[in-house]
């Protein structure tokens, strides 16, 4: 299983026109943070795109180019490219451009966003939510397979026996599809025969069980081998030395972040025995090595997936600690959960 971080560059806005010195700063320590999951030996390093004033990634292939500067080994992925306001063809040449700049490492994880700011920004309908997102992958998919493209659909100018260029290092970019728990996003992902990465975020990994079998019947339905079929769970992550330690200074980022997005979205407010249920029965991995070792294993064996992608939730945490997390994570966590799934799979 690959193990690896995503992150949405959390930061606090400067609240000005130029001057940005928050983003700055935020921008540099995000460089450091991949840097560091490279050098402990992690999988992928995963950049999502927001287009609000508390997150600075807005185009994660800029990040994704840059980070492939100062990094070997690690996959670079967006976590997602809101690929509804997105123009197909840019987005394949960014990433084609990504994966020859870092040697094949380039990966795009689409979906249709969880947020909406980009829809007005970029001139779209928030009414063809889905008919955007259904068009769009369908050229993304052609675009990734074949030179020159000849298509037309309902949304974008149609395309006669054009050249896309560049092409990618690898045969195909890797297209992942990232979703929540909306069952139309599973079987359109085993209908298409895709890898999906599903965040679970406010419910007990059990919930979602179900929904992966969704995944896995639309995909033999449909002809496809199941066995080759990669999936990815992405859960909120942070690890200190103790469970205490990570509890102290992860809760006032979680606390902040979970409330500013509650009040677009009408949730009620945090609190710290809402907290304690996540970590302990839900999905929320916050504690030591141990405790995260423990968490990542059990998903593996509710889901069988192929991936996890820790998600990073920074805001008030001090950036040592950050680090030090994705330290842990490589250097503690990420030994100990090979070593139990290769014995695991040995055993089978």
């Amino acid at each position: 299983m690959e193990l690896g971080i995503s992150t949405f560059g959390e930061v606090s806005p400067d609240g000005k026109a130029g001057g940005a010195v928050n983003a700055h700063k935020r921008v540099q320590q995000l460089l450091e943070e991949v840097k560091l999951a490279d050098e402990v030996g992690l999988d992928v390093f995963a950049f999502g795109e927001h287009h609000r004033p508390d997150f600075v990634i807005s185009a994660p292939e800029i990040f994704m180019a840059t980070a492939a500067s100062v990094t070997k080994n690690i996959r670079l992925s967006s976590s997602v490219t809101v690929l509804s306001s997105a123009d197909p063809v840019r987005t394949f040449q960014n990433f084609a451009t990504v994966d020859l700049i870092s040697g094949g490492r380039a990966e795009i994880l689409a979906g249709r966003g969880s947020f909406i700011e980009s829809f007005p920004l970029f001139g779209y309908d928030l009414n063809d939510y889905d008919e955007l997102f259904s068009e769009k992958l369908d050229m993304l998919m052609q675009i990734n397979k074949t030179e020159k493209l000849t298509w037309k659909g309902e949304f974008r100018a149609p395309i006669k026996d054009q050249g896309i260029y560049p092409r990618p290092l690898q045969a195909e970019i890797p297209i992942w599809l990232g979703v929540g728990g909306t069952p139309a996003s599973a079987k359109r992902a085993g209908q298409l025969n895709l890898p999906m990465t599903i965040a679970i975020l406010g419910s007990a990994p059990k919930h979602f069980v179900s929904f992966v079998e969704l995944y896995r019947e639309a995909a033999a339905a449909a002809g496809h081998d199941v066995s080759k079929l990669q999936l990815g769970i992405s859960s909120q992550f942070y690890i200190a030395e103790s469970n205490q330690q990570a509890v102290n200074e992860f809760y006032p980022s979680y606390e902040a972040l979970m409330n500013r997005v509650g009040r677009d979205r009408g949730w009620s407010p945090m609190s710290k025995e809402q907290f304690e249920y996540l970590r302990s029965d839900g999905p929320l991995i916050v504690g030591d090595a141990q405790m995260a070792i423990d968490k990542i294993l059990e998903q593996h064996r509710l889901f069988k997936n192929t991936r996890f992608l820790a998600q990073l939730v920074t805001g008030h945490t001090p950036h040592s600690g950050v680090l030090k997390a994705i330290e842990l994570f490589g250097t503690k966590v990420a030994p100990v959960v090979r070593k139990e799934l290769e014995i695991s799979a040995k055993a089978s």
